[in-house]
């Protein structure tokens, strides 16, 4: 992964978190305009349509970034020495800016203001603890897969973790301050009120915080170089040393 120039990985985290974000948020809106008299049927639509896509884009953007789409990922990868601390500073900018991109692109595909500001307040005490519930298993499905060297099944392991983990936490498991920020430009059903992405944001740090130390004890010896493969077959060299990967097919890392 390190031989992959810094500026194509910051490209892909931007895409793939603009795909992210135009997922969740989009489909929420077809949700509400397809289903308008059945919240449940809209969250399985929603959380549908965002568990296939994350499959999807991890396949896609992985073999160049690693598809952290995710600034919790990339703090808790750094952690591990998986990723300079100063490439996991340089994915942030990147992932946020996408994730207002897709909101924004979300919002016109369906015919709405680019930017509207969401007025939809989601920081009760209950939500916030299961954000750190939801990003503690996010984190420990990625790592735990890496460590055991099932990489090639994170596509389908975080897609299928993120679908259920709306349906058992309250909050729907946002566990992403990247899409929480997208989230805030599109008053749609997926939206979130400003005021409540500040404390969203700190119980997801708190979360990936946690998950750092069960990590420590479940996997005491991970090393740098599993954890710069997360997401990332391992019986395939990620890069060779010009940073082309050996195979367009490679799994996403």
């Amino acid at each position: 992964m390190e031989a992959i120039p810094l500026s194509r990985r910051l490209f892909a985290e931007f895409l793939g978190s603009a795909f992210l974000a135009a997922t969740v948020i989009g489909s929420g809106i077809a949700a509400a305009q397809l289903s308008p008299n059945d919240v449940g049927l809209q969250l399985f639509e929603n959380a549908t349509a965002t568990a296939a896509g994350l499959f999807t884009f991890i396949l896609m953007f992985g073999p160049v970034s690693g598809a952290h789409f995710n600034p919790v990922v990339s703090l808790v990868d750094a952690s591990f020495g998986g990723l300079r601390w100063r490439h996991a500073l340089a994915y942030i900018p990147a992932q946020v800016a996408g994730c207002i991109a897709g909101a924004v692109a979300a919002n016109a595909m369906f015919a709405l203001s680019a930017i509207s500001i969401s007025t939809h307040h989601r920081a009760s005490p209950s939500h916030l603890f299961a954000e750190i519930v939801a990003t503690l298993g996010l984190i420990l499905v990625i790592f735990s897969l890496a460590r055991t060297r099932r990489g090639a099944l994170a596509p389908a392991a975080v897609g299928a973790y993120i679908g259920a983990a709306y349906f058992f936490t309250s909050s729907t498991s946002f566990a992403n301050p990247a899409i929480d920020v997208g989230r805030m430009f599109s008053n749609t059903f997926a939206g979130i009120a400003p005021a409540s992405v500040p404390s969203f944001i700190v119980f997801q740090l708190i979360g990936g915080a946690v998950a750092i130390g069960v990590i420590r004890v479940l996997y005491p010896d991970i090393t740098p170089e599993e954890a710069s493969e997360i997401m990332l077959p391992q019986d395939q060299p990620s890069a060779k040393p010009d940073g082309r990967h050996p195979r367009a097919s490679a799994s996403t890392g």
